[in-house]
């Protein structure tokens, strides 16, 4: 099973105590995964379509906890897929349409709400109820992806109206959100591995956040190590570079004016470096009577090299 199905099994098997929340998950399944059928004689119907045993095992539960509803369940395989697709309906008006008032889908008068205002909604007024909304609408619609490759978190909606409501939700659970058009479709996503830990923690997904911070503690302890080897190798190379620059100024000084025609200090810290060419610049200081410090080193080799770059402008010899 996918990090993802793990995800959503688990959250399948949360259970929200207070009633406020359980309206608040159930508003989400509906929302994003069910629709509603009114017939000629205006009785409603509602109808949940999802391949997600959890969603659909959700839903079920929800309803006769709720409402004690009767649910009709069909079970049927996808031409030419190994997924079922599951479809609920509650068939009878009265609880359908106590339902849809419930979830405030359909109005004290029995009118149909076009959208459900998320943000003004009586139903997502405290915050464990925003919480247990987004529960809902992951175990719908969301998808989060295998820790170990990246870090992402989506849920995919209808439109771009619902979309905004459900980052605008996101949001306020502290969680930077973004939208973004896929298709026909408008996905919510977070891409911030913490945030992303954060709305597990939200939602109540608790085994999968542990999974999930040991994976991303031990990807950033490679990074970090990474890091450091990318850093010393660098630091090596730059060492290695400048010690064979002066290595060839040095040699080249020696077949051209001669060492000994330098000044003391210079002539045996040209000695010092041939005498010993993989030598730090602390080492190489060590060697000289009297010893001196790294930047005394540095300011002799850096004198090497300043008077072969002006031999060879002299001679007329490119460096």
């Amino acid at each position: 099973m996918s990090f993802s199905g793990e995800v959503k099994e688990e959250l399948c098997r949360q259970r929200s105590s207070a009633r406020h929340c359980m309206i608040a998950e159930l508003s989400a399944v509906i929302l994003l995964c069910g629709s509603i059928c009114i017939s000629e004689k205006n009785q409603y119907q509602i109808r949940l379509r999802t391949e997600s045993s959890s969603t659909a095992k959700k839903f079920l539960y929800l309803v006769k906890q709720l409402f004690q509803a009767n649910v009709e369940i069909q079970l049927r395989r996808k031409k030419g897929k190994k997924s079922e697709l599951y479809t609920l309906v509650v068939t009878e008006h009265r609880q359908a349409l106590t339902i849809l008032q419930a979830v405030r889908l359909v109005n004290r008068r029995g009118e149909l709400e076009e959208e459900m205002l998320l943000n003004h909604s009586p139903i997502l007024n405290q915050v464990c109820c925003r919480r247990a909304f987004l529960r809902g609408a992951f175990l719908s619609a969301g998808s989060i992806s295998d820790p170990n490759s990246s870090y992402h978190f989506e849920i995919v909606c209808d439109s771009l109206y619902t979309a905004e409501q459900i980052r605008d939700l996101i949001r306020s659970l502290d969680a930077d959100a973004k939208t973004v058009a896929r298709k026909k479709y408008f996905i919510v996503y977070v891409k911030e591995g913490t945030q992303i830990v954060d709305l597990l923690a939200c939602m109540g997904a608790n085994r999968a956040l542990l999974e999930m911070e040991n994976v991303r503690i031990v990807r950033e302890m490679r990074g970090s190590v990474n890091r450091k080897v990318n850093c010393e190798t660098a630091n090596i190379n730059k060492t290695v570079s400048a010690a064979v620059r002066q290595l060839e100024d040095i040699r080249y000084l020696q077949t051209t004016i001669g060492l000994e025609q330098l000044p003391d200090n210079l002539d045996e810290m040209a000695e010092i470096r041939l005498q010993y060419p993989e030598a730090s610049l602390k080492e190489l200081g060590q060697y000289l009577q009297p010893p001196v410090g790294k930047s005394g080193v540095n300011h002799r080799l850096r004198k090497l090299g300043e008077l072969a770059e002006k031999v060879r402008n002299e001679r007329g010899e490119e460096t």
